[in-house]
This record gives structure tokens, C-alpha cells and sequence, in this order.
């Protein structure tokens, strides 16, 4: 009786020390929402919502959610802040006369 008490404590343990993945194709948008507590709503595009969660400095993840299962998921870059800055090169590929 101990050896069965003791495998399935041991087997719930393992169990819950899994790793839950953050993003998954298919997750509802509740659920999402809950794992990621600072998402914010990034655009609406008919059934279509895109959400944003910022990842460290320099990355983005952008999810699409349609009709409230996740259907498209981006991680992104940020520009450098200098770069930002940067005036649009003309056409004439900056030559001067």
C-alpha cells in the first residue's frame, strides 16, 4: 500500500512540474489573456483581434485571435531607438551634385 501511495504522489509531482507552454495554435483567448497579464489589445480587424506582449527590450509577440482560438502568432523587433530618428533616404540614393 506505501509502494502505491508513494508512486502516485511521485507521478502527480512530475506531472505538475511540466512545462506550460506560453503560446500554443488553438489556445482560447481567455486563456491567454490569463497567462499573460500584460497583453494589450493591438487592433480589431472584423472576427480578427491582435493583442501585443512585450518580451524583454527589443522583442514583441503579436497573437491573432479569430472567433476566440489563437490562428496566427509573430514575435517581432523593435527598431533601435536611434534608427527611429534616421530621415527617409530619397531616390536618388543621397548623391550630391
Amino acid at each position: 500500500m506505501k509502494r502505491v501511495l508513494v508512486l502516485l504522489v511521485t507521478v502527480v509531482l512530475l506531472g505538475s512540474c511540466g512545462v506550460r507552454p506560453e503560446f500554443q495554435q488553438g489556445m482560447t483567448e481567455n486563456k491567454f489573456l490569463r497567462q499573460n497579464k500584460g497583453a494589450v489589445l493591438s487592433g480589431i480587424d472584423g472576427k480578427q483581434k491582435t493583442y501585443r506582449v512585450n518580451r524583454e527590450d527589443r522583442f514583441y509577440v503579436l497573437a491573432t485571435f479569430e472567433d476566440g482560438v489563437l490562428v496566427k502568432l509573430e514575435e517581432k523587433e523593435l527598431a533601435p531607438a536611434w534608427m527611429q530618428n534616421q530621415p527617409v533616404n530619397s531616390s536618388d540614393g543621397n548623391r550630391r551634385n
